[in-house]
């Protein structure tokens, strides 16, 4: 154990000392986060639970962003999935002039962070009324504020056992337009693939379409997105049971016929910036999904108010108080209250 450790660091000390021959610039980065949070869940006919939880967030983070040249440059970023290393972002990326092509995993280019709801590892109300579709290996092609990427396609086999398959990756492309005191943004994706049970295929489609934007006035803030599309589960999270467990959105395959999934939502922020260390945030999050045939649908709200406290550059702490609240009968309401620890270094 002692000669590999020795050996491990010969090697950190050599690659160290040959960085600056190939690499301009390495800018280290970390996060520390730490959640604290009281949660009661409510089942009907199960009884109450409530639960105090204290956790190292698993975005929690370290990594660097590098730049080799002007026209080459990359990231990579180390999470703690589940108290345990795990590659959150690996890429790069090459400007051209006319745009820039990026090699690797990172953020697609439906994800959009509108909110600050801390609860759920920084939930952000991604999957109950904003679009998050993840970090994912691509091919991606920039060109000012429009941006399209290639993805590996999902083949959810939709609990079938069923055998996948994928003929082209998945495409998702966004576009911003920055004014004075708001950002306008759109973005769509689409997702396609086979199911296969003997001589009998099923073909599973998926879009998304979303329209967003940003408002600032003043020390004040706005946000607000709204999206729609079937079987949008294979392109962003989605949960309308109350849970927030991120498996909702999907199509389904019952007595042998393919049902689409219907769904749309919405969400809305709004802020106040009191001073440097003060920022007020309430947030509203609502999703729908609609099966083909079903007699009803699934609904869920999501809400919550909180607080960023600053004590220096880099380290703050977010009191917050919220709901996921499942509208179908059977569905989980959870209510939640606590603080995320951040430091930043």
């Amino acid at each position: 154990m002692k000669k590999k450790s020795i050996l491990a660091g010969v090697v950190v000390i050599a690659v160290l000392y040959v960085m600056p021959s190939w690499a301009n610039d390495w800018n280290f980065y970390g996060s520390a986060r730490v959640s604290t949070f009281q949660t009661n869940t409510e089942i009907a006919s199960v009884p109450d639970t409530d639960n105090f939880d204290l956790a190292l967030q698993s975005n929690s983070r370290i990594g660097a962003n590098v730049k080799v040249s002007d026209e080459l440059s990359g990231n990579f970023e180390y999470g703690a999935s589940g108290g345990n290393v795990n590659l959150r972002k690996l890429y790069g990326e090459w400007d051209f002039g006319a745009g820039k092509f990026l090699v690797g995993q990172t953020y697609a280019p439906m994800n959009w962070f509108y909110s600050n709801q801390v609860y759920g590892v920084d939930n952000d109300l991604n999957a109950q009324g904003f679009i998050y579709s993840g970090r994912e290996a691509m091919l991606r092609l920039s060109f000012g504020n429009f941006q399209i990427a290639f993805l590996t396609p999902d083949q959810n086999d939709l609990g079938t056992g069923f055998t996948s398959e994928a003929s082209f990756p998945a495409v998702e492309a966004s576009y911003s337009y920055p004014l004075d005191f708001m950002t306008l943004e759109v973005a769509g994706g689409y997702n396609s693939y086979e199911l296969i049970n003997g001589a009998v295929n099923y073909d599973i489609d998926s879009y998304v379409i979303a329209l967003g934007g940003k408002f600032t006035f003043g020390n004040a803030f706005f946000n607000a997105a709204a999206f729609m599309g079937d079987n949008a589960g294979n392109l962003i999270a989605v949960s309308v049971d109350g849970d927030n467990a991120w498996d909702d959105g999907y199509a389904a395959i019952t007595g042998g016929q393919l049902l689409d999934n219907e769904v749309k939502g919405y969400g809305l922020v709004l802020g106040y910036k009191l001073n440097d260390m003060f920022t007020f945030e309430t947030g509203y999050g609502y999703v729908e999904t609609d099966l083909d045939g079903a007699t009803s649908k699934d609904e869920v709200a999501a809400y919550y108010v909180n607080v960023t406290v600053n004590l220096v550059p880099g380290v703050f702490f977010v009191p917050e108080i919220g709901r996921f609240d499942g509208k179908k009968a059977g569905d989980t309401e959870t209510t939640y209250y606590g603080i995320k620890w951040q430091i930043n270094f």
